[in-house]
Formats: C-alpha cells, sequence, structure tokens
C-alpha cells in the first residue's frame, strides 16, 4: 500500500475542540494549519484567486486551499484549478470537507464508521477488512471492467466522484457537486479566432505541466491527442522531446508507424519499446496488485513499460495526452450515436408504421439489406444511455451463464444500467455530442483511463501530467459547437482542422486504436499465457464467483473462436484473481 493522504479523525471529539488529524501521510502532501483548521492537499493545484495563487506560491498549496477555504467555504473547490485531492477540518465550522478535481485524476476514499472518519487517497487503506469485498462490486467489475465512483470494491468504502465534495458536519454527511459542466451551445466566434485561442491554450498547458521539470517525457501513441502534446513540447523547449511508443508484434494491433511518423515530424528523441507475450505474464500480476481495487483496462501494461523505459532514462515527469478525444469529439460511438439518433427525427406516425416489420422474427430479416436496416430500427429504439451498452459483454454472455448463483443471489444486474441512467440525467447538454461527452468524463475518463496511466506511471515511479485536460482547455471546449466537434459525422472536426498545419496529415486521417492489447490473440496461441489465464479462472470458480462450466469453457471453445473479443473476458477475470490473490486471498462467496 502505498497511500500519499491517510489520516482519521474521531468526529465526536474533533467538534467539540480542535483535534490533530491522526496519522496523516506526509509522503509527497502539503499541509498547512491555523488556529481553527488543518488542511492537507495533494496534486499540482492552483486557484483563479489571485491571492491564493500566491501564497500558495510562497507557502504550499495546503496554504492555498486554507486561504479559500476561509473565504468561499464549501464552495473552495470552485476556486481551484489543477489536479487536487484536499481534505479540510475546520473546529470554527464544525466541519470536515473533502474534495477532488474536476475529473478524478487524484482521487479520495473514505468510511463513516459511527464517529470516525477514515480518508485516503487509497480504497485499501480505510477498509475494515480487506477481505470484505461488496458482491455489487464485484458485479460492477464484470460489467465496467472498472469499479465507478462513488462505490468502491470494498464494503461501507466509498470514492469521491470526479468534481465532487464531501462535507461531514454536525448535521451528518452531504456529497454534492461542485463544477456543474455547463455547455454553452450558442456561443459563436471566427474559425480563425478559435483556432488562435486554442493552440495558444494549449501551448500554456503544456509549459505549465513542464514548469520546473529537469527531464520531460511524453507518451507518444502515435493519435492527434499524443502527437498534439509531444509535438508542442518539442516547440516550446526547442529540444527533441522524449518520446515513448508501444508496439506489439500482432495484426491489426501495431501502431507504431504512426508513432514514428509524429518522431520524425517533430524531431522527438524517440524510444520504443515491443510488449512479448513473456512481458504480459511478468507484468500483469504486478500490475493488477498495484491497484488499490480491481481494474481492468489492459492498456495499463503497455503504458507501464512506456513509464517504465522513461524513469529508467532518468526522466522526472510524463506527459499524456488523454482528454482530447472527450472534450472534441474523438470516440467513434459519438458519430454511431449519432446516426442511430437519426431515426427519432422521424414523424411518429411513420416510426410506428415501421415498427411492426422490425421484429426480431420479421421475415424482412431474411431480405438481402433489409436485415440490416430492420437492426438499425430496432438499435435505434433502446433509449440513451442503455443503447451504448447493447452489446455489453457480460450481458451478453448471461450472467446466470457466467457467474454463480452464490453471487447472483447477492447482487442487482440492472444496477449498472441504473448508475449509467442517472449519470446520463445529469449531463446538462442541449445536443447529443455534448451530453455523450459529458457522460463519458466520468465512465470513460474519471473512472477509466486516468486511474489506467496514474496506476502505470506511479507503479513506474513517475508522476504524469495532463495538459489537454488543462482547466482553460476544458472551459474552451464548453463553448464549441456541438457541431464542431463532430461535424457530420466526422469526428474531432475543429481539433483537426485546427491543428491541419501542425500535425502530420497521416495523424490527421488515421483511425483511432491507442494501446490496445492483443491479450487475447496471445493467449490463445501461448501455453504459459493460458495456464495464468485458466488458473486465475479456476481459482474464481473455486472461491465462488464464476461458474466452473463457464471457466472452462471460456478458455476451451469462446477463446479459439474469437481470441479479440472473448480475450477482453479473460483478462478482467485474470486480472480480479491476481488482485484478490495480493489483497484479499481469503475471500469467498
Amino acid at each position: 500500500m502505498n497511500a500519499i493522504l491517510l489520516g482519521q479523525l474521531d468526529l465526536d471529539r474533533f467538534f467539540d475542540d480542535l483535534t490533530p488529524i491522526e496519522g496523516i501521510g506526509l509522503t509527497g502532501a502539503s499541509t498547512a494549519s491555523d488556529e481553527t483548521t488543518v488542511c492537507a492537499t495533494i496534486g499540482t493545484p492552483h486557484f483563479y484567486d489571485d491571492e491564493a495563487e500566491v501564497i500558495s506560491r510562497r507557502s504550499g498549496p495546503a496554504a492555498g486551499f486554507l486561504h479559500i477555504w476561509h473565504r468561499y467555504g464549501e464552495n473552495c473547490a470552485a476556486q481551484a484549478r489543477g489536479a487536487f485531492a484536499v481534505v479540510i477540518a475546520d473546529t470554527g465550522k464544525k466541519s470536515v470537507f473533502l474534495a477532488i478535481d474536476r475529473f478524478a485524476i487524484e482521487t479520495l476514499c473514505y468510511r463513516l464508521d459511527g464517529n470516525q472518519l477514515l480518508f485516503s487517497d487509497r480504497a485499501d487503506c480505510v477498509t475494515e477488512s480487506s477481505d470484505d469485498l461488496d458482491p455489487q462490486a464485484l458485479f460492477d467489475f464484470l460489467y465496467f471492467h472498472m469499479i465507478p465512483a462513488p462505490r468502491t470494491i470494498f464494503r461501507n468504502v466509498y470514492r469521491i466522484p470526479a468534481a465532487h465534495a464531501l462535507l461531514v458536519d454536525v448535521k451528518g454527511a452531504r456529497q454534492f457537486r461542485y463544477w456543474p459542466a455547463e455547455f454553452d451551445e450558442k456561443h459563436r466566434e471566427p474559425f480563425d479566432d478559435a483556432k488562435t485561442r486554442f493552440r495558444q491554450i494549449i501551448r500554456e498547458s503544456v509549459a505549465e505541466a513542464i514548469a520546473g521539470e529537469a527531464e520531460i517525457a511524453t507518451f507518444l501513441s502515435g493519435g492527434t491527442d499524443s502527437s498534439t502534446v509531444a509535438g508542442t513540447l518539442c516547440e516550446l523547449t526547442g529540444e527533441p522531446a522524449h518520446a515513448y511508443s508501444i508496439g506489439f508484434a500482432a495484426e491489426g494491433y501495431d501502431e507504431m508507424e504512426y508513432a514514428r511518423i509524429a518522431a520524425r515530424h517533430f524531431g522527438c528523441d524517440h524510444h520504443e519499446y515491443y510488449v512479448t507475450p513473456s512481458d504480459i505474464l511478468s507484468a500483469l500480476p504486478e500490475i493488477a496488485r498495484h491497484y488499490d481495487q480491481p481494474f481492468g483496462n489492459s492498456s495499463a501494461l503497455p503504458a507501464y513499460y512506456c513509464a517504465k523505459m522513461a524513469k529508467a532514462d532518468g526522466c522526472t515527469k510524463m506527459l499524456a495526452g488523454d482528454g482530447g478525444d472527450e472534450l472534441f469529439g474523438g470516440n467513434a460511438r459519438y458519430a454511431t450515436q449519432k446516426f442511430f439518433d437519426f431515426y427519432h427525427r422521424l414523424p411518429a406516425g411513420l416510426r410506428r408504421t415501421i415498427e411492426p416489420f422490425c421484429g426480431e422474427d420479421s421475415p424482412l430479416r431474411k431480405i438481402p439489406g433489409l436485415r440490416q436496416a430492420t437492426g438499425y430500427v430496432r438499435h435505434s429504439r433502446i433509449p440513451m444511455p442503455d443503447r451504448m451498452e447493447s452489446f455489453n459483454l457480460v450481458m451478453h454472455l448471461e450472467p446466470a451463464n457466467v457467474l454463480t448463483p452464490s453471487l447472483l443471489a447477492q447482487i442487482d444486474t440492472g444496477e449498472p444500467q441504473a448508475h449509467m441512467r442517472a449519470t446520463w440525467e445529469e449531463c446538462h447538454a442541449g445536443s447529443l455530442v455534448n451530453r455523450m461527452l459529458a457522460y463519458d468524463w466520468r465512465y470513460t475518463l474519471a473512472d477509466c483511463d486516468l486511474p489506467k496511466v496514474q496506476g502505470a506511471t506511479s507503479l513506474a515511479g513517475i508522476p504524469a501530467a495532463y495538459p489537454l485536460l488543462a482547466d482553460a482547455l476544458v472551459d474552451f471546449s464548453l463553448q464549441l459547437s456541438p457541431d464542431w466537434k463532430v461535424r457530420g459525422f466526422r469526428l474531432r472536426w475543429f481539433f483537426k482542422e485546427a491543428l491541419r498545419d501542425f500535425l502530420p496529415e497521416a495523424i490527421i486521417t488515421k483511425k483511432k486504436k491507442g494501446f490496445g492489447l492483443p491479450f487475447g490473440v496471445w493467449t490463445a496461441r501461448d501455453p504459459a499465457l493460458k495456464r495464468l489465464a485458466a488458473e486465475s479462472l479456476g481459482n474464481l470458480a473455486e472461491r465462488g464467483i464464476l461458474r466452473e462450466d463457464f471457466a472452462k469453457k471460456l478458455i476451451a471453445d469462446y477463446l479459439p473462436e474469437h481470441p479479440g473479443y472473448y480475450g477482453e473476458m479473460i483478462w478482467i477475470l485474470t486480472i480480479l484473481e491476481q488482485w484478490l490473490q495480493k489483497q484479499a486471498p481469503k475471500f469467498r462467496l
């Protein structure tokens, strides 16, 4: 366990008199206090309040937070920007305040146990028992491949969601969103003005991320985001940027050529590494056990090898390109769902006429060309956000075929969809595109991609920064027309057009892949990987989580038929078992 921020408060004693926060971890944490208040923070916060920014530079970010707490109270987090997690305990106001940044780059978990408040940046540091796991969280992990906040894998331990704060006072505990992410869809400005402002914000964001660092490195996948960051880094420093790329000797997975194009174009000092099955075999258990709860994004492994190389080369920070897709409309599903949404623009009477002929048993499905049309109608009728999870892997396989009756009896298989619908309702935007973006800020960024990079780089011993998630760039995207994000079905239209004279044309026109891992393909043909997977799935069956017949069928039958598809399921199950072996070895249902 490598918690940076860790503390415990006896609330009864604290509300009566100032009591020091017990056991607060100071490794990497900034602390400050005055007559009535104690503050601890991690991350790299800056402040919109000028006086707080001056104080922060002079005395540390905790002192800056202390200033805005006394000035703005529970609204203080809205005055902070950048990556942060903060805990403020104030006897004068008889309250304890916890908050994290807009995208949960830094995290805070907590447990309220009677009059005891325990908090940490890691969930496994505040649980009462490492074997007291939440069965519903196990299912959530299989559904999402991670566990969305506020639930964690541990019973009664919660994680503060992105852009949220928790206030604990004499009235109880109250969690609230401090940053509402309001889109201005009526804002318009000339393209050239927007382009100039956009390019300047990127330069300033990268410059702020590298300030004070000796040796900066950057991830380079060959996509638009990482290439933009790498190119800007070269431009700002006037030197070849250390750029790290991962390749795979597997057809359809390797993007190294695009990374090389970007590296040549900008003059990067390019470092390449090709991950092998033996690398997966050695690193998978280590990566799985590093996280504070099960985490199934397979791109964590290539990200780790990039960070490991950078650390070995003496680099002190890595820049990641995460955020561009979710701010500017770069994921393929944005165009796909926009296409399906066109159906709802048809007159209601016409739709009522069409729909009876488009059922699963419709004879039209036997006619070439009409099968696809009837499928389009059926899929379009599914409301958002359920439509985006229509092909969810565990639901496609059917939970009753995958999980033991013991686990099924303790969970609600509809809970993940209820969670998604509630999140969807929180996305206040007039356009479908912006609503999907805000939705992905929760599930894709805060709960998946950012923990991937944070975990991989922390395991390698090097911090990460995300210039494309700088608050100024986020605010800029909130004012950008949704039609400029996805124009027709063209993804990231403004982003690409604004950078057309900066990025190589091959990068502008390439299709996004990222650091996808050919785990299933390699597991199907590598005996050692297959043995690790089979043993992990067998152990999950012994724990009472996985049906034994399904565990065997997944390896013996499903994997050879569709390695890429079913390999993802095997990956998350293997990750789960490897995590359990370290964190909860005695867990059984």
